[in-house]
């Protein structure tokens, strides 16, 4: 998915700092895709004082929509550097082509994830048969060891499990008792729709070396975030949980709960109806990156260039199978927004 703000704000995001609490709420904001029928978005990440999860940069969540009414997703060609898109569905279908030659289509339970690296374009176009369009968006930062690689597209089917009361799907990554997710990664991360019924609660694993944020699409959820203290049995026939220590929130529909590395689980409840949240998670990403539009890079002279490569080479046609490509039968390229008159200064803003 592109971003379609016309004043995208460039972000200088720092390497991660301690955090005194271990976990808390990002509020979402809401954000137009295009016109005044267009689709809306809630945009949890980034924001202001938390820019990543691990290396999870970016995370739109959207739907349920009335297709009828927003005419759904319309995301015409549009590029993207150093990072990868995830796209992970509840309900409806999407259809996806690149300039690598990737014709694909996003449906619930699978997952699709395109690896940009040197430069690729794209678009994003829900189906005549989707009546309605309901999921998440997300990106991952590249390291700066892998940024450039040659771009490349990945399709997966997830297979569901019962955790405790729940269902798990991991889509990204491992989660302990879950088959892991095939796609590729190239740094620590892990992604998975958690879906728990009325009444029900699950115990999660999470590693502790991890960032990791709670997307709540239905609740609310009642999350613990623990280590487990075991009784030790000197004959070593009884090593189960007795209680969980830590941090209990509740979070409502649409929020992001943000929790810092060193737990060993989250005990997720559906007190007050069914929850599905989205869990992602990664280890804590040390690189000072540069987020603009649709573009990742190092520093502002990087950014300006992808820019000016796109407008040239595929907005005025100079050289179509240049970094970013073409991507054919979708619709005129996405220009560029206007950059701002000022160069970036880092903000601390972890």
């Amino acid at each position: 998915m592109s971003n379609l703000e016309r004043e995208p704000a460039e972000l200088v995001c720092p390497p991660a700092l301690p955090q005194a609490s271990p976990a808390r709420i990002l509020e979402p904001r809401d954000v137009p895709l295009g016109g005044p029928r267009a689709m809306g978005v809630r945009r949890t990440l980034p924001q202001r004082g938390r820019t990543t999860i691990g290396a999870w940069c970016f995370i739109d969540h959207y739907g349920p929509d009335d297709v009828a009414v927003t005419g759904g997703m319309v995301v015409p060609p549009h590029p993207h550097t150093g990072l990868q898109t995830v796209s992970w569905l509840f309900e409806g279908e999407v259809e996806h082509r690149d300039s690598v030659g990737s014709h694909a289509f996003v449906v619930p339970g699978d997952v699709n994830l395109m690896t940009a690296g040197h430069g690729i374009s794209h678009s994003e176009i829900s189906t005549p048969e989707t009546t309605v369009l309901h999921g998440v968006q997300l990106w991952t930062v590249l390291p700066d060891a892998s940024r450039d690689v040659a771009p490349f597209f990945e399709n997966a089917t997830t297979t569901p499990v019962a955790v405790d009361d729940a269902t798990v799907r991991v889509f990204v990554g491992e989660l302990e008792g879950a088959p892991p997710g095939t796609v590729t990664t190239f740094s620590p991360l892990v992604a998975a729709q958690i879906d728990v019924p009325e009444g029900g609660e699950a115990w999660i694993p999470l590693d502790p070396d991890f960032e990791h944020g709670f997307l709540v699409d239905a609740g609310p959820a009642h999350l613990t975030f623990a280590a487990l203290e075991r009784e030790v049995d000197p004959a070593g026939e009884n090593d189960d949980p007795l209680s969980e220590t830590g941090h209990t929130i509740d979070v409502a529909r649409n929020e992001l709960a943000f929790l810092t590395t060193g737990h060993e689980g989250v005990r997720v409840r559906a007190t007050a109806g069914p929850v599905r949240l989205v869990l992602v998670g990664g280890t804590p990403f040390e690189e000072e990156i540069v987020m603009w539009w649709n573009f990742i890079g190092r520093d502002h002279d990087e950014i300006v260039a992808f820019r000016a490569q796109w407008e040239q080479d595929v907005i005025a046609g100079a050289d179509p199978s240049g970094r970013f490509g073409a991507v054919g039968d979708s619709g005129d390229p996405l220009p560029a927004p206007v950059l701002p008159g000022i160069r970036l200064k880092p903000r601390n803003e972890r």
